[in-house]
């Protein structure tokens, strides 16, 4: 059983900064791309920020140079440096790793609950 779970969300002002978290634990073998995505509500589930096991990183264009992905490989672990953070960036979390399980051969799609960020004064 794999599981995903983040933390540190929470309430911040505009301008604020958050550091997001996500540990992936359970039968893993290997883990190729983490990322984490978000909701508003009514809203489409976007990309926020992607990384690779390599170290390769891709951001939605309006969170670059604020937004920073960065992961352990040996905790399997990813984790979001929010900075600069907007209003409209109230949404939750999402925590995403395409990995491989024990017993498995073929790389699967987890995901996990959801940590909640408001940016609000």
């Amino acid at each position: 059983q794999v599981q995903l779970v983040e933390s540190g969300g929470g309430l911040v002002q505009p301008g604020g900064s958050l550091r997001l978290s996500c540990a992936a634990s359970g039968s893993i073998f290997s883990i190729k791309t983490m990322a984490w995505y978000r909701q508003a509500p009514g809203k489409q589930r976007e990309l926020v920020a992607a990384i690779t096991s390599g170290g390769s990183t891709n951001y939605k264009d309006s969170v670059k140079g604020r937004f920073t992905i960065s992961r352990d490989n040996a905790k399997n672990t990813v984790y979001l440096q929010m900075n600069s953070l907007k209003p409209e960036e109230t949404a939750v979390y999402y925590c995403n790793a395409d990995l491989i399980a024990h017993g498995s051969t073929l790389y699967d799609s987890y995901w996990g609950q959801g940590t909640q960020v408001t940016v609000s004064s």
